[in-house]
């Protein structure tokens, strides 16, 4: 009763409160796995400039327990605020649709300047700063792609941004972020 209670009191907060005191939460509020099961690795350095396109926080799935918050980013072209303005997304599941109505490159090349990333953050500084990227945004993010594992889940992120679809997305642990541009489109 007492964390069904918190959870509706409290319910302005990005993850139920009592979700930031069990153990299961810990790398959701940037701190080191202490849950029987639970593991982070690093698989690569990772690091860009990103025009952010949308946010989307889970609280509720699996995954909740590791990244709070997904990002949906662009690159290269697509991170102009002329195109990016024009770019509609749709966060769901952990999945991203986006479309524009008119590409100006091949539609192999178009899905390769559009990615939805799982933010994990290396820290509790980091895990305030990610809440507060807005749609226009363009960041810095300096990190590492990870694979994280809790009993039978193995989560691991794509190593190559040339990929598309289910299992293209990364997982990225940021332990830095840095605005560029604070933009509305």
């Amino acid at each position: 009763m007492k964390k069904i209670l918190l959870s509706c009191v409290l319910g302005f907060l990005s993850m139920p409160v009592w979700a930031s005191v069990l153990p299961e939460y810990r790398i959701a509020n940037g701190l080191t796995p202490t849950a029987n099961g639970q593991s982070i690795t690093s698989l690569k350095p990772y690091a860009g400039q990103f025009r952010i396109l949308g946010t989307k926080t889970y609280t509720q799935d699996e995954q909740a327990k590791f990244s709070p918050i997904d990002y949906a980013v662009s690159i290269g072209m697509f991170a102009s605020p002329d195109f990016a303005k024009q770019i509609q997304v749709k966060q769901y599941d952990r999945f991203l649709n986006w479309q524009l109505k008119t590409l100006p490159v091949a539609p192999k090349t178009a899905m390769q300047m559009v990615s939805n990333m799982h933010i994990v953050p290396a820290n509790p500084k980091i895990a305030q700063q990610i809440k507060q990227v807005s749609r226009g945004d363009l960041v810095k993010l300096k990190g590492d792609l990870v694979e994280i594992k809790d009993q039978n889940l193995v989560w691991r992120s794509s190593l190559s941004h040339l990929d598309v679809g289910e299992g293209a997305c990364e997982l990225f642990r940021v332990n830095s972020i840095q605005w560029i541009e604070k933009s509305k489109i």
